[in-house]
């Protein structure tokens, strides 16, 4: 069999268990290094963010390299070398920006052995004083109005009254602007005493740090603001419950995606009893469908990702941003089943596609982009819903089962190491139409067929 292929490593790429947290145009530093100490001086680093067609720094023959950089990153990023000889290989990137936030993979290659780790960057940015201003006389009350802008995350908004209490809003919103920060305006009307201190408090969660505004509003008690402040009291309970309605909802959404233990037997069984015919299929890749950083062995039943673009044309089913390739074969109806062996290295993703899937640019790798898989990336193993599922396993698998029910319209992945369940789409997931399976290869994975 071609589905074996030992990879031993010298060494262990290690980042930060936790996130790390950067300020809204400060710079800030991404923690990498090797394990055990040994010089990194002439090896070779990239840093990746989402997207493995370009990188976000490259580390080569001694400098740094920006051809072939993502454009965000043009001018901003450095790789600290003060550590180097130690194999400390943190990036620095200046002037944060919203759209640097998410994942990021540090990948090391000693000349053919890759080792990478995944970590998490949080972009924060605390905005402006709140903005306190009295809009007059509304609803028997007085309308007071606070305003904030330039924060990010999505900000909390609460009034309190003196004594730390919080107090019902009459409205709220929040937008984002084209930079990607968000402002906001909430609205309450002041009704229960004559004489009132009030203050705005706008808190980023992610610094865990507020900016407060307060004000004083002088008032005369009228019957008709008490009874007004009961109603308001009544439609904020109804609207609480609005929302925990649509937050249930909501969980119950993502929960249709998660496998229960309860149900692994009957997946397994039920593949392996139904009346209805498995087919053993026969996957080859197409090389016509595979980006240009992919290489296909000769009998095109296996792939591995290479730093170096070959000279391929550039036809219109060819994937040229992800290092993605389609089998040969497309399935319109019947169950079909086939393995691939993942090995243990790199960043991987394997499943069926809609055979209309995006080739070109940026493509969605979820159900909304055609697209039913699971993906090794770093340490972490996913089934790539939307938003991702994450599958808490012992061990990854080092070779998974397909198993495709067109007429169902639900596909399993299963460990044809044990025969235990990874994950399933429900029926009803894949549409109709042909559907073909799907890989992409990150650096340092190699995926083969089994025959």
């Amino acid at each position: 069999s071609n589905c074996h292929f030992p990879l031993t490593s010298k060494f262990t790429v290690i980042g930060p268990s936790e996130p790390v947290t950067a300020i809204l145009g400060q710079e800030a530093v991404l923690p990498c290094h090797l394990s055990p100490r040994m010089s990194a001086a002439n090896m070779e680093v990239r840093w990746f963010h989402s997207e493995f067609a370009f990188f976000v720094h490259l580390y080569r023959d001694g400098k740094d390299q920006y051809d072939g950089q993502m454009p965000g990153y043009r001018g901003r990023t450095e790789l600290l070398k003060a550590g180097l000889t130690d194999g400390i290989v943190p990036l620095r990137i200046l002037n944060i920006r919203c759209a640097d936030e998410g994942q990021y993979l540090c990948f090391v290659q000693d000349d053919t052995v890759y080792e990478e780790t995944v970590l998490e960057l949080w972009v924060a940015g605390l905005g402006s004083a709140p903005l306190i201003s009295v809009e007059g006389h509304q609803d028997g009350g007085i309308q007071v109005v606070c305003q904030s802008a330039g924060w990010y995350p999505e900000p909390e908004v609460l009034w309190k009254d003196l004594s730390g209490r919080h107090l019902p809003t009459l409205s709220e919103t929040t937008s984002q602007r084209d930079n990607g920060l968000f402002e906001t305006e909430t609205a309450l009307i002041v009704i229960e005493h004559s004489n009132q201190n009030l203050s705005c408090f706008i808190r980023n969660t992610v610094l865990n740090q507020e900016k407060e505004s307060a004000v004083y509003i002088a008032d005369q008690v009228n019957p008709w603001m008490v009874a007004l402040s009961v109603i308001l009291v009544v439609l904020f309970g109804f609207i609480g419950l609005t929302v925990y309605l649509f937050k249930m909802k909501g969980k119950y959404q993502r929960e249709k995606y998660t496998v229960h233990k309860g149900f692994f037997p009957l997946i397994n069984k039920g593949w392996r009893r139904s009346v209805a015919p498995i087919e053993e299929a026969h996957v080859t890749l197409n090389p016509d469908t595979a980006h240009p950083q992919l290489v296909l062995s000769e009998d095109w039943k296996s792939v591995r990702w290479e730093q170096t673009w070959q000279r391929l044309p550039n036809n219109p089913e060819r994937f040229d941003s992800w290092g993605c390739v389609l089998g040969c074969e497309g399935f319109t109806s019947g169950r079909h089943c086939w393995e691939v062996e993942v090995g243990d290295a790199g960043g991987w993703a394997v499943g069926v596609a809609r055979e209309s899937v995006g080739r070109k640019g940026e493509i969605s790798r979820s159900r909304e982009g055609g697209i039913w898989a699971v993906q090794r990336w770093g340490g972490l193993f996913q089934a790539l819903t939307s938003p991702v599922t994450p599958l808490p396993l012992s061990r990854f698998p080092s070779r998974i089962r397909f198993c495709l029910d067109c007429d169902r319209g639900q596909v399993t992945f299963i460990d044809a190491g044990d025969e235990a369940p990874i994950f399933t789409f429900p029926p009803g997931s894949v549409p109709g139409g042909r559907i073909r399976p799907w890989f992409w290869a990150g650096p340092g994975s190699r995926l083969s067929l089994c025959p």
